[in-house]
């Protein structure tokens, strides 16, 4: 059975402690941990993280694990604002061989497969990962939800606004607070009913969302605390840092810590990112700074 327990103790940034059953094992979020991102695709936004070869991904898997990764996330497209979807089986053939590679040289590793695809979901649990990663929340496969349920793995749901082709389309909001928080509401209900009980909330930085829109949500993120569900953060090297700084991605990197700096004090319990040292030192420190 996948369960979250949900405990009253809580640690010194008022952050609940979770723990997430991943096929068996548990995983316990009690100070906030790194999810590294390894993109097998070759048209990712961030062009370091695309790592199409084994054994590319084997050595970026490994220096993320030395410098401090919980998660490494694993993706086979791209979702980047404008992409096309590819096909369940071309992101099945680009993203398994990586996931076994790693389960087999890094066993104890925790994978997530960041997929919105049902049958790819299913086949990336078989060959090792433990968690389920979807930008859609099931919206794009109508299947993801029912089969996650199914695979008694934690379910990350992520708010987007259309799809990665659409989203970025003049995305609007009457109030992005209220519609966002109202779609984890509906979403976690629905999550439950079909059987998932290890829940893990991403605002969507980016997905469907103007720059005020991003913000607006970063400074508000103690908001979703009273879901009381673990909130994973994903803002790395994206349009809301380098866009108002007038740089790229290739230099969005201060501004990624300035912001998973902000993020962690105000509750977020999983950082999602291209740049592992960074993130955990950014944890440590503040961790002596409480």
């Amino acid at each position: 059975m996948c369960t979250t327990y949900f405990y009253d103790v809580q640690d010194n940034r008022n952050n609940t402690m979770f723990t997430l059953n991943c096929k068996g094992r548990l995983l316990l979020v009690k100070n906030p941990i790194v999810m590294g991102i390894i993109n097998t695709t070759p048209d990712s936004f961030f062009g370091e993280s695309r790592h199409t070869l084994i054994c590319d991904a084997l050595k970026m898997a490994e220096k993320m694990l030395e410098e401090g990764a919980t998660i490494l996330d694993i993706g086979g497209q791209s979702t980047r604002p404008g992409s096309d979807a590819i096909t369940q089986e071309e992101e099945i053939n680009r993203v398994i061989p990586i996931i076994n590679a790693i389960n087999k040289l890094f066993p104890k590793t925790y994978i997530s497969i960041d997929t919105y695809y049902a049958t790819v979901a299913k086949a990336a649990v078989e060959a090792g990962a433990s968690i389920v990663n979807d930008i859609s929340s099931g919206t794009i496969d109508d299947a993801m939800i029912k089969t996650v349920a199914t695979l008694n793995v934690p379910y990350i749901c992520m708010h987007i606004k259309g799809t990665p082709k659409t989203m970025q389309l003049n995305p609007t909001y009457n109030h992005v607070m209220s519609e966002v928080l109202d779609f984890f509401i509906t979403k976690i209900d629905e999550c439950t009913k079909a059987g998932i009980n290890d829940i893990i909330i991403d605002l969507g930085f980016g997905f469907g969302k103007l720059v005020e829109h991003n913000y607006e949500m970063l400074k508000n993120l103690e908001s979703f605390k009273m879901l009381n569900k673990p909130i994973l953060v994903g803002v790395s090297r994206k349009g809301m840092i380098y866009k108002p700084l007038n740089t790229t991605a290739e230099f969005a990197l201060n501004g990624t810590t300035v912001l998973n700096t902000t993020a962690l004090q105000k509750g977020a319990n999983i950082l999602r990112v291209h740049d592992v040292k960074e993130a955990v030192e950014a944890i440590k420190l503040l961790e002596l700074l409480n």
